[in-house]
């Protein structure tokens, strides 16, 4: 899973910063190899800095990071992968 082409919508191109994506295809490639086709990231601001709890259902997974970003943002991104390729969305463009 997710080792196939990534496409961005143009929410994620719009919204998050190029850093940010990087850091959330970086997450993926992380995780563990038994991996949930439909990955989540909550992003938030706390205390000026980029809060992410990046979750996923099946396998169960949970993990939150902190990091320094110029312009963090508060936004539901959605990371699907289909087998054929892996698309990185806004909760709102799903």
């Amino acid at each position: 899973m997710f080792q196939n082409k990534r496409f961005l919508t143009r929410g994620i191109q719009a919204e998050l910063p190029m850093e940010l994506q990087l850091f959330l295809w970086h997450c993926i490639d992380q995780l563990p190899e038994e991996r949930d086709y439909f990955q989540v990231f909550k992003l938030d601001v706390s205390n000026g800095k980029q809060h992410i709890h990046h979750f996923s259902e099946q396998p169960e997974y949970s993990k939150e990071y902190m990091i320094d970003l110029a312009n963090p943002v508060n936004q539901k991104v959605y990371v699907i992968d289909d087998n054929d390729h892996s698309t990185m969305l806004l909760a709102e463009e799903y």
